[in-house]
């Protein structure tokens, strides 16, 4: 009988990789076209309150320049949230994703903490405010999906990606679902005038056929939709009640074997 384990991404990836990258600088420019080269895909979270100002990127490049990755929310000018009383949050965030909306055409549904700064009262908003997802600044040991949305740690900023990114390739397949997730601002590439980094970079982890290059929002989605699945007691009856695929492997064959649950359907193994 089938064994049917959900461990991996769409494809049956077991590895995503997502870029996540803050500020909105003029910068990302450059940074936008080294991923494309490489087929990597990053999330880009911008200030709209700060945007068409000197050293930052002009609002009607925002939909173009990010085509094919995504655009998330920072609030509009930046401010310690913990700082703002709870209107102030609400506004910083809702004002934000409404600019930012009318610019990509799209919801936008995923955040970063300006300075890394959050508590309970924060994360605790945000899903009524719309936001699916916040990612943090805090950097656990292990390439873990994360459990809690709201508080989504970082790999590692990308002072140390090809490190950490060496280790990551690293991991067995068959440890299951491992999500490596770098995090930085472009404008530390001038900065430190190493350019030469993110490049090597890609290099190492572009265009790797067992890597999910993924946004932040559909890694998100994803996780969520695998809990949507619903099993019969035996696991031999599945249903899949989301819009998204849902992919398996089989253990009961090593787990080499992978296939999926289309939208809405039900599989009898």
């Amino acid at each position: 009988m089938a064994q049917i384990v959900f461990d991996c991404f769409p494809g049956g990836r077991r590895k995503a990789l997502v870029m996540s990258y803050d500020d909105g600088q003029i910068h990302d420019r450059r940074l936008v076209e080294i991923f494309n080269r490489y087929g990597i895909r990053g999330t880009f979270c911008l200030n709209s309150g700060r945007l068409d100002r000197d050293g930052y990127l002009s609002s009607g490049e925002i939909a173009s320049l990010f085509a094919g990755h995504e655009v998330a929310v920072h609030t509009v000018t930046h401010p310690c949230l913990t700082h703002l009383p709870r209107e102030r949050v609400i506004a910083e965030v809702m004002d934000d994703r409404r600019a930012l909306e009318k610019l990509v055409g799209y919801p936008v549904r995923g955040m970063s903490y300006p300075g890394g700064d959050y508590n309970a009262a924060v994360t605790d908003l945000l899903p009524s405010l719309g936001i699916a997802y916040s990612r943090t600044v805090e950097s656990p040991p292990s390439f873990t999906p994360p459990d809690d949305f709201m508080r989504w740690p970082i790999s590692c900023h990308h002072g140390s990606c090809i490190e950490k990114g060496k280790a990551f390739l690293q991991v067995p397949p068959k440890w299951g679902r491992q999500v490596f997730l770098v995090f930085g601002h472009s404008y530390e590439f001038p900065k430190a005038n190493n350019w030469v980094l993110i490049e090597e970079f890609c290099v190492l982890l572009g265009r790797n056929p067992a890597i999910w290059y993924a946004t932040h929002i559909e890694v998100a989605d994803y996780l969520k939709a695998l809990e949507q699945v619903r099993s019969s007691v035996d696991g031999t009856i599945l249903t899949n009640p989301t819009g998204a695929e849902i992919w398996y492997s089989d253990w009961s064959r090593q787990g080499d074997v992978f296939g999926s649950i289309k939208p809405g359907q039900t599989v009898r193994l």
